[in-house]
């Protein structure tokens, strides 16, 4: 796991020791050198998880599992009383889907490729998952379901390699958890030492 270890290293090291104590803008660095490393990575193994023949049927089964979820999650907004919208939905989504595109080309052609090559393909796929909920810790909200999330997103790469609508399924889920849920349920979204620092 040459570019696994390195990659949640950083990773950790930001959100548990650096965010604190550093400028926001430190958070850009940070995804500079990981989005470097899996750069060099997909260089060396030609694998960038964008093959156009993969994209229609990766469309495919993201939709089939982003709809329901969708749904769900705006259904439970509306049932819990917690739904607030968003003012600036398409903004969202635009900086939602940017992001979400980082974190899918790091999972899926390095988290999810690395792990299968040290076990096997089904798991690889459960130990990228758990890798990538455990980033979101100690987050009692998104750890559980980023961990699920990316079990469904990784099983989907494993048949359909194509990350970018998987990225979109990501900025969508997210999206609706922004204007469906309680930012005091989700932790607002905060990850290691600041989700700590939530009153």
């Amino acid at each position: 796991m040459r570019f696994t270890v390195p990659i949640v290293a950083v990773i950790a090291g930001y959100t548990w020791v650096a965010a604190s104590r550093t400028p926001r803008s430190t958070a850009n660095l940070v995804a500079l050198v990981v989005l470097g490393l899996c750069a060099w990575r997909a260089a060396r193994t030609r694998e960038w998880g964008l093959p156009w023949s993969e994209l229609g049927p990766a469309l495919r089964g993201a939709a089939l599992v982003t709809v329901p979820a969708v749904l769900g999650i705006v259904g439970v907004g509306w049932a819990l009383g917690t739904w607030q919208g968003r003012t600036r939905a398409g903004r969202d989504l635009a900086l939602l889907v940017v992001l979400a595109c980082g974190q899918q080309f790091a999972l899926q052609t390095v988290l999810l490729r690395e792990a299968q090559a040290v076990t096997s393909r089904r798991g690889g796929i459960a130990l990228a998952a758990v890798v990538f909920g455990a980033l979101h810790l100690p987050n009692p909200f998104l750890a559980p379901v980023t961990l699920l999330a990316a079990f469904v997103w990784c099983f989907l790469y494993d048949r359909h390699p194509n990350w970018l609508p998987l990225a979109l399924s990501h900025a969508l889920a997210s999206l609706a958890i922004l204007a469906s849920l309680d930012p005091g349920l989700t932790g607002r979204l905060r990850v290691g030492y600041s989700y700590l620092l939530l009153d």
